[in-house]
């Protein structure tokens, strides 16, 4: 135990001894050393995220979540192929041109009518509408007059000219305050719109020539000019605008009801109430219940058949010498 004790006492003086640690200490005229402060690069790039790619993350996409498990199987049942309506979906989206603005009943306001201009501006500005229902998908000439009104545009664009005129579009179909306001019933319209909405000018877009360059001609030599704008009592301005302004505003409400319900729960809604009133149509005048149906007569016995008999004269008998008179006489 002391020979242990002993070498491990040596054995600490040892490391001691060869420590670097161990200075002589400061001397006069040896300036002060201090201690350097390790540099390093701090890593300021957070931890990367995990990617989407994965098993996990499969299994919660909304996309599988509609087509597989049971709302896809409920929807094939109800003869609904959500697979056709989603890619349908992800095609309209792509189906106009984003650097044209879309004009709703929510951003029409801020857009067209309180567009920040200069007085110079403001008498120069000129919008140019289509009113499209191309996102149906079953209106084909609207869907060509979308395509030419694209191409004009991206040939201003790239020619540099129309600097007054702004182009929009309005899709038909999912606005409803504008459309109804401007008595606009169908589509696809045109629409040549100056003083911040006050001045409007409809053209029907089968009724005139549509192609990319007749569209920029017609804008760059304010053609427009040469048409009336629409007129009236119930035109912006008129003394009846309000009526049209309220009626559009109900429909409006209405048509926001409607929206937060699926289309098949409408259809189950209206096919309701039109069974009622077709029930209500076909009942009798003047009663809730049909009239009872008209005693029929009494089946009539038919009669037995008549016999008749020959009954013989037996109070005159003729004799056979009478009998033999009459033979005689007929023979001569």
């Amino acid at each position: 135990m002391r020979l242990l004790s002993a070498a491990s006492t040596l054995l600490a003086l040892v490391v001691c001894a060869s420590a670097q640690y161990f200075s002589q200490g400061w001397q006069p005229g040896q300036p002060v050393a201090r201690d350097a402060h390790p540099t390093g690069t701090v890593d300021i790039n957070p931890a990367s995220a995990p990617t989407s790619e994965g098993d996990g993350s499969s299994r919660f996409d909304f996309t599988s979540l509609l087509t597989s498990g049971p709302v896809g199987f409920l929807a094939g049942k109800m003869g609904v192929n959500m697979t056709e309506k989603l890619q349908q979906a992800k095609a309209e989206e792509d189906i106009w041109d984003p650097r044209i603005p879309l004009i709703t009943d929510s951003n029409y306001e801020e857009i067209v009518v309180n567009e920040p201009l200069s007085p110079e501006e403001e008498k120069d500005r000129v919008w140019f509408i289509i009113i499209s229902v191309s996102k149906g998908g079953k209106n084909a000439f609207s869907m060509k007059a979308d395509e030419h009104f694209d191409n004009a545009y991206n040939q201003s664009i790239i020619e540099g000219d129309l600097s007054n005129v702004r182009w929009g579009r309005i899709d038909y179909l999912n606005v409803t305050y504008i459309t109804t306001k401007w008595s606009i019933w169908q589509a696809p319209y045109l629409v040549v719109l100056t003083d911040r909405g006050q001045t409007l000018r409809f053209y029907k877009a089968n009724s005139v020539r549509l192609d990319p360059t007749t569209i920029r001609e017609f804008l760059r030599n304010e053609g427009w000019r040469e048409g009336e704008p629409w007129g009236g009592p119930f035109a912006p301005g008129g003394r009846w605008e309000y009526i049209l302004h309220y009626f559009a505003l109900s429909a409006k409400w209405v048509y926001e009801f409607l929206i937060m319900f699926p289309k098949w729960v409408l259809m189950i809604a209206s096919a309701g109430i039109a069974n009622l009133v077709m029930k209500y149509m076909h009942t009798a005048a003047g009663t809730g219940k049909p009239q009872a149906n008209a005693k029929k007569p009494a089946p009539i016995a038919p009669s037995s058949p008549v016999t008749t008999t020959v009954i013989p004269n037996k109070a005159n008998p003729t004799s056979p010498k009478s009998r033999t008179k009459q033979r005689k006489n007929a023979i001569k």
